[in-house]
């Protein structure tokens, strides 16, 4: 059976309960609200995998949905987007985080067996996760570096071999670089966060990356790592070590500043949402499916321009009415401003504008 207004309305419902929480919150913090938080009608449990990426912001939205709806359990495990999508393919992920979305031909060929009649309603897909990806290295006594995008696709293509090379040190005067090799790291699994990283350098700096964009890593050789916290710890752990990351997760390491219109931008959650602003969304997609055309490639001052642009992706129509309900629920607290601003405290990405706030909720009330 298709379920359809009923879990609207029951979304609906968990949207105010999480209101009324929020309020008496304000209320506990000197605010003037009086009215006590209604108890949340929501149970049950959903499961999803997908993007390591969002692994910290998915810990603050999973707390807090389950602190303001206690009969409810929200199960997130960061395999990786690419087995995130081939589990929603599957069936066996509820809704998924993914760092890229499905392709328009990919939803053509698929059905989707977490959803109704195989997702013959079509799917959601919402950008509620923008985040830098950080080019990070470990150098001793070096925390930050100045890259153009030619020198970032030569270290990754194994063109430039040594830390002092004359491409990197004309970059960073009074820097005393090493005489050490480079050690690039990358993902061993289909990642969104390396496609993110190939498209930046395929259109970045074309003439040296000659490789098409793509989740899974196109050289052979080098070392690989499993997932954002397996890279990290390969370059933390390495010497002359130099990887591609969400930024909420290098840490300690140095980190370098990107050639972008003449000047070098380091990394932040507000650089990296200024190029998802200028981007236009996706022609040929349906209305519940909101995917931007990132411009990697772009020299607008200021802007970082390696964003990771991750998304969570739902059914349109649930076989079960719970499972919409829940799913809708989860999905509009995350787009909401407490559940952007959860992630930004604990993960440093970016919160949502307004304006894309409301196409996004747009496309989670077709959850049925």
């Amino acid at each position: 059976m298709k379920i359809t207004r009923f879990a609207q309305l029951g979304a609906v419902a968990a949207v105010a309960t999480l209101a009324l929480a929020g309020c008496a919150s304000n209320e506990s913090n000197g605010g003037s609200a009086s009215e006590e938080p209604m108890e949340s009608t929501l149970s049950g449990t959903i499961g999803a995998t997908g993007a390591s990426s969002q692994t910290a912001a998915q810990e603050a939205w999973v707390a807090n949905f389950q602190t303001a709806n206690p009969d409810v359990t929200v199960n997130y495990e960061p395999t990786g987007s690419g087995t995130g999508r081939e589990n929603f393919i599957a069936g066996a992920s509820n809704f998924i985080g993914s760092d890229r979305a499905f392709k328009l031909e990919e939803i053509e060929e698929n059905t989707f067996a977490a959803c109704a009649d195989g997702g013959s309603a079509g799917i959601v897909e919402i950008p509620v996760y923008i985040s830098p990806v950080a080019v990070a290295f470990n150098l001793e006594g070096i925390e930050s570096l100045n890259m153009t995008a030619d020198v970032i696709a030569g270290i990754f293509a194994g063109q430039i071999t040594n830390w002092n090379d004359e491409a990197i040190a004309s970059l960073n005067d009074g820097v005393e670089l090493p005489d050490l090799a480079i050690s690039p790291v990358h993902r061993s699994d289909d990642s969104g966060t390396t496609e993110t990283f190939t498209s930046y350098l395929s259109a970045a700096a074309p003439s040296v990356w000659t490789y098409e964009p793509d989740g899974e890593w196109p050289i052979e050789g080098g070392e690989a790592a499993q997932g954002t916290s397996g890279v990290v710890d390969a370059t933390r752990n390495g010497s002359g070590t130099i990887a591609y990351a969400d930024a909420s997760q290098v840490g300690g390491l140095g980190t370098v500043s990107v050639g972008v219109g003449g000047e070098f931008v380091p990394y932040s959650a507000e650089a990296a949402a200024m190029i998802v602003d200028s981007s236009p969304l996706q022609d040929g997609r349906t209305e519940g499916d909101i995917v931007f055309d990132i411009d990697y490639a772009t020299e607008e001052a200021g802007v970082y321009p390696i964003a990771l642009v991750s998304y969570e992706i739902g059914c349109v129509e649930y076989e079960d009415a719970n499972v919409a309900e829940l799913v809708s629920a989860y999905f509009t607290y995350i787009a909401s401003p407490e559940g952007q601003d959860a992630a930004a405290d604990n993960a440093g990405s970016a919160p949502i504008s307004d304006s894309l706030r409301e196409q996004v909720n747009a496309a989670i009330a077709l959850i049925g």
